[in-house]
């Protein structure tokens, strides 16, 4: 008997504890050599014996500890994704838009190249940090809106290192300034705070003290001429509302699969957790972009803070414990550019799932001692806007998808309810599907693309709990905008295997090389077809190990 035979009997005799004794003594009876006997039955016998004990005293009720709890966090998931799924279906039903529920009307339409009492005036926010590629959009775009000339201000935050960047932003200003718009460049000589820290910079000139409200907008995103025109007006006839949330429109949803997949889950997001939190609650997480705020409440609320990566969220939940109101307006899009490098998506989703994490660790407190709103906005803040859908949903993903499931092949003892395994993940994935009907036919793709990004996001989420190592790390996401259509494509053809060794991940193909062994393991012994997942499930974490997944464009 080779070595090799030996080895994969005792690891499968080591799995299969009830078979032990049979497969011992047929293994006796094949020996040929006494001192074979002696080792086979002394040694390892022992070793063996070590190890079921082990397995049947400690890892076994781990593991059903750990089913036990993913099972819980499965069912208040399930919970959650229905609950918000029926009140968008009621506010579709009911046609329940916010002009209808709020008070809206038009500002009167005079001539907007005069001065106009009637329109407020309004401060246009642009950060950026090193975005040539997109800079000057977002500028022109800023700078086209139809309010009074007079009545508003474009301020462009320009924390940027790179010269180029420096010089783009510079002429595009002056371009914009010389046609008449009243613009301002405002250059820190640091960084301190980042965004947050850019943003709070711009509200110190004073020029801003005149402005009453302010629409802030990221590098790559291009909202429409008449944005002011259809958000302004709720904040003018409701005074209780201090933030106008408008929806993403991606313009490169198309480029590939990762953006297709980014697009569907975006989508969801805007569709029910944004929709729901402003039909039922009059609050949601603000996305730092692509709204207006009432600048007197985001005052009263403390401003900008650097003290997370998610100064946004931040800063919503503190206005939302003043007793602010927040509205989404979903008929309204601003056209953005969605990540499409693998790498620049990383470093994004570990921003967004770092951040939330972090900052529930550090206001729990502040909202339970709040007094200014109701318990039962407390406990949606503390319970379904942070502990589900920043924190669970993430930990859940990749713990019981990843881990959890094909662990339960190499366990027997381990049983998990279908409802846990099909119908919940069925429905919970359809509900999604509704946001991007376009998509229904990438819904697999879908599932094991999230199933792997949940891993970066289980990661994040523990450094924003225990506030570890990267807690505070800040990447900008990596705008391409038409660098794909010139030279640095055809760059990328060139370098695709001199550049292979920048793709590779290494987790990712750890965490495959697993799943890739459950299934196989499935496959000889057990039988129960759940090996189609497991084996699917480990290609999804190969292709992102050798990093085959997005766009690719190689340093220059």
């Amino acid at each position: 008997m080779s070595p090799f035979m030996k080895f994969f009997l005792f690891l499968y005799d080591s799995l299969q504890p009830s078979s032990w004794f049979l497969v011992q003594r047929h293994n006796l009876a094949a020996a040929s050599d006494t001192n074979e006997v002696i080792v086979r039955s002394g040694i390892i016998g022992e070793t063996v014996y070590i190890w079921k004990q082990t397995r049947i005293f400690v890892f076994i009720p781990i593991l059903k500890f750990l089913v036990t709890l993913c099972l819980v966090m499965s069912f208040l998931l399930f919970i959650e994704r229905v609950y918000m799924s029926i009140v968008v279906l009621f506010v579709k039903l009911l046609r329940r838009t916010p002009e209808k529920v709020h008070k809206w009307e038009a500002l009167k339409d005079d001539d907007l190249e005069l001065a106009n009492t009637n329109y407020p005036m309004v401060l246009i926010q642009i950060p950026m940090y090193n975005e040539k590629e997109v800079c000057q959009l977002s500028i022109g775009a800023a700078c086209r809106l139809s309010w009074p000339l007079d009545r508003m201000i474009v301020q462009v935050l320009d924390d940027s290192t790179d010269p180029a960047s420096k010089e783009l932003v510079n002429a595009e200003c002056d371009k914009w300034a010389r046609k008449g718009i009243n613009i301002m460049s405002e250059i820190r000589d640091n960084r301190i705070g980042y965004k947050a820290g850019a943003l709070k910079a711009g509200m110190m000139h004073n020029y801003v003290k005149q402005c009453e409200f302010v629409a802030i907008f990221d590098a790559d995103f291009q909202p429409d001429p008449d944005f002011l025109e259809r958000t302004i007006p709720f904040l003018i006839h409701n005074h209780e509302i201090s933030l106008v949330q408008c929806r993403w429109k991606f313009v490169n949803a198309n480029e590939c699969l990762m953006t297709r997949m980014q697009e569907m889950s975006l989508n969801y997001h805007f569709l029910a957790e944004q929709e729901s939190g402003s039909s039922i609650h009059s609050f949601f997480g603000f996305n730092g972009t692509a709204g207006v705020w009432r600048i007197s409440a985001l005052n009263e609320a403390g401003g900008w803070k650097d003290r997370t990566t998610v100064e946004d969220m931040d800063l919503a939940v503190r206005a939302c414990l003043h007793g602010w109101k927040f509205v989404y307006v979903h008929n309204v899009e601003v056209k953005n550019e969605l990540p499409s490098t693998f790498k620049a998506y990383r470093f994004q989703q570990h921003r967004w799932s770092c951040g939330p994490a972090n900052l529930w660790r550090k206001m729990t407190m502040e909202i339970l001692q709040n007094k200014k709103v109701s318990a039962w906005k407390k406990l949606y803040l503390i319970y379904n806007f942070f502990f589900i859908r920043k924190i669970v949903v993430h930990i859940f993903t990749f713990v019981f998808y990843c881990l959890i499931l094909p662990t339960t092949v190499l366990f027997p003892e381990l049983q998990v309810p279908k409802w846990a395994t099909v119908y919940f993940p069925t429905t919970i994935t359809l509900l999604n599907a509704i946001a991007t009907p376009r998509s229904l036919h990438l819904l697999v793709f879908w599932i094991l693309f999230e199933n792997v990004m949940s891993m970066h996001r289980t990661k994040a989420t523990f450094i924003g709990l225990l506030e570890a190592g990267r807690v505070n790390e800040w990447v900008v996401t990596e705008k391409l905008g038409d660098t794909l259509k010139s030279k640095l494509i055809a760059k990328a053809k060139t370098k695709l295997y001199t550049r292979f060794g920048q793709r590779l991940n290494w987790r990712e193909l750890v965490v495959g090389l697993y799943i890739f062994f459950c299934g196989c393991y499935d496959f000889a012994y057990r039988g129960s077809y759940f090996y189609v997942y497991l084996f699917l499930q480990s290609c999804a974490f190969f292709v992102a190990g050798v990093g085959y997944i997005g766009t690719f464009v190689p340093t220059v």
